[in-house]
């Protein structure tokens, strides 16, 4: 609530706060949706949380400022939504066809990445692969493929104890 009320402040001295982000930045509705995923069970782990923080820095090329503060706009956005159209019709404007399949492995990768994938999850990933207009073959070859990669990881985070 603080944070809400500087923010107000500095726009009413003129001052713009740093790193503010355009209203259909993709980046902010694609890391609202993985945050989405991350409470769909309730809680987030910081596993979840290390998850999100790789792929959006890898993906989008974010310094470690930038990083927190793209996350910090897409957990406020996640917090004020009431439906998944809101950051999906975004992404639609933005991102080619394979770029939304690739969004689709993000989301399945963040639901892997406490090593439990629970039917909230997977019923977010559905519905927003639907708006995405991916299909139902490429939204289940992407969760093959997460659960692929996280098995990989398991066995070699195993095999280096």
């Amino acid at each position: 609530m603080w944070e809400t009320l500087q923010g107000f402040l500095k726009t009413l001295s003129g001052e713009s706060p740093a790193n503010t982000f355009a209203p259909d930045d993709p980046r902010v509705a694609v890391a609202a949706l993985c945050i989405q995923i991350m409470r769909a069970d309730g809680r987030i782990d910081d596993a979840e949380r290390a998850q999100l923080e790789r792929l959006m820095k890898e993906h989008y090329k974010l310094t470690d400022e930038t990083l927190a503060a793209v996350v910090k706009a897409g957990e406020d956005a996640e917090s004020e939504a009431v439906d998944y159209y809101r950051f999906t019709s975004i992404i639609n404007r933005a991102l080619a066809e394979e770029e939304k399949v690739a969004l689709v492995g993000f989301l399945w990768d963040i639901t892997y990445a406490d090593g439990d994938r629970n039917e909230m999850e997977d019923h977010i990933v559905w519905r927003v692969t639907d708006l995405l207009g991916v299909s139902g073959r490429e939204r289940i070859m992407q969760r093959q493929e997460a659960e692929a990669r996280r098995r990989e990881e398991e066995a070699s985070n195993g095999a280096g104890e």
